[in-house]
């Protein structure tokens, strides 16, 4: 810790799995409560790390690990000192090779040798024939002491109750981790609990942002936690104009097109670059599924030339594939209310107010009809949950060009929107930013 100027020192498994956390306040919990009169004594280690911690050398290596045992340093009363010593134990002596044959002879599990004193061959072979190991060191008696009661193991001190982020985790999530951690630190780790690194209230007093490119929005509403502190490199979209704004100029795409897959289609044919057939395939999937195989009234021209040129580097046919692709979308009765209404929707603010609107596409109105009691009822737990004033639900048939709504909100409010009878059948709309926003925008505006 000293070394790396650390205040805590993650301990990791031999996978790199992170185990626990030695801190100065656990080090100092650990020595402060020791009872001063309590003798000293040896943790079970091995032999090779005791050396490591004297900065000793092994002159005999009788033993692979110490067991637990009391250190002795004898400077006088030799005699005291072999009454109550037992085979685990470990023994300080300086230059007094006298003492140090009597130690040997005793038994003692490991001499220590301090101050750089001489270690005699009379001594080495005594070691040998009684099976004790011998160790010699630079250190004074009263340094070998501290060291060793010092050495307890990363185990016994470190704590197991860790605060952890994960890297896929916002800067104001980590900051709150790190402010409510006793260590003020939080420990980085990967999907599989792998020990990645450390933050700090120092690292995150740096001042951080991630740069990012939105694409296909706009809006703080339906742009990922934290965007407000990123720094906004360019915006690619083909919604209407949201209420972002940036501290510098940037690059900004915005073309009334049916998807933005033909917007990035078009940035490859303008660089002269040919996508892969993968690539193509992934952009060609976006256009059909925006545009519902071009039937949407957003599409077009633009999108058409998108898809015809898109279908020859992928290799698929678009009227074979986008209806297939389509149903793929609409498996409705395995997929619970919850995630049925969420997994397309967006947030959006009009003149006041806050609302959400969901958009499933399904290829006939009866799902709506037989689960219209359900559905609404997760609606206002939606809204309850999310917090918005109004929670929209657009259950849209591509075949007959129509769909049926489904609203929660505030009675005054669903009343001004002639909402009361539900579902609620709009002919003719079929996308949620070109025929649900604006015809609605205009009810909130007036009412």
């Amino acid at each position: 810790m000293n070394t790396y100027d650390m205040r805590n020192m993650p301990i990791t498994a031999e996978d790199n799995a992170l185990v626990g956390l030695v801190s100065e306040y656990g080090l100092a919990r650990a020595y402060v409560r020791k009872d001063p009169r309590e003798q000293l004594s040896l943790v079970p280690m091995p032999l090779e790390t005791l050396t490591r911690i004297l900065d000793a050398q092994m002159i005999v290596p009788a033993h692979e690990t110490l067991g637990e045992g009391r250190v002795y340093t004898v400077i006088d009363a030799l005699h005291v000192t072999l009454s109550r010593m037992t085979p685990d134990d470990i023994a300080i002596v300086g230059d007094n090779e006298p003492a140090q044959l009597a130690l040997i002879s005793a038994g003692v599990a490991a001499l220590i040798i301090a101050e750089g004193a001489p270690v005699g061959e009379r001594v080495i072979a005594a070691a040998r024939a009684r099976g004790a190991s011998v160790l010699a060191t630079t250190l004074d008696a009263f340094s070998v002491g501290k060291m060793i009661s010092l050495s307890l193991p990363a185990r016994m001190i470190m704590e197991t109750d860790i605060p952890m982020v994960r890297l896929e985790d916002s800067l104001e999530y980590a900051k709150g981790v790190v402010s409510n951690s006793k260590f003020r630190t939080a420990c980085v780790v990967d999907g599989q609990g792998q020990h990645i690194g450390l933050i700090s209230r120092t690292t995150l007093m740096q001042d951080v942002q991630k740069s990012v490119i939105l694409l296909d929005h706009n809006e703080y509403s339906q742009a990922v936690d934290g965007i407000e502190q990123a720094d906004i490199l360019e915006i690619i979209d083909h919604h209407r104009l949201g209420a972002i704004s940036t501290l510098k100029p940037v690059k900004f795409l915005n073309d009334p097109v049916g998807s933005t897959s033909t917007i990035i289609t078009n940035k490859f044919i303008e660089a002269g670059i040919e996508p892969l057939p993968s690539t193509a395939g992934l952009l060609l999937s976006g256009i059909l599924s925006d545009t519902m195989v071009m039937k949407l009234s957003t599409t077009t021209p633009a999108d058409t030339r998108a898809v015809d040129y898109l279908a020859g580097i992928a290799g698929v046919d678009p009227a074979e594939y986008g209806p297939e692709l389509i149903q793929k979308g609409m498996d409705l009765d395995a997929l619970p209310k919850e995630e049925l209404l969420t997994r397309d929707m967006k947030r959006y603010n009009l003149f006041g107010r806050s609302i959400m609107v969901s958009q499933v596409m399904t290829s006939s109105f009866e799902f709506a009809e037989v689960h219209a009691a359900e559905i609404h009822a997760e609606l206002e737990r939606l809204r309850a949950t999310m917090g918005v004033d109004c929670f929209f639900a657009l259950f849209t048939n591509i075949f007959a060009n129509a769909s049926d709504l489904f609203a929660a909100g505030e009675e005054g409010c669903i009343t001004r929107l002639d909402l009361r009878d539900q579902p609620r059948r709009l002919e003719g709309v079929m996308s949620r930013k070109k025929d649900f926003i604006p015809k609605f925008g205009q009810m909130f505006r007036s009412s």
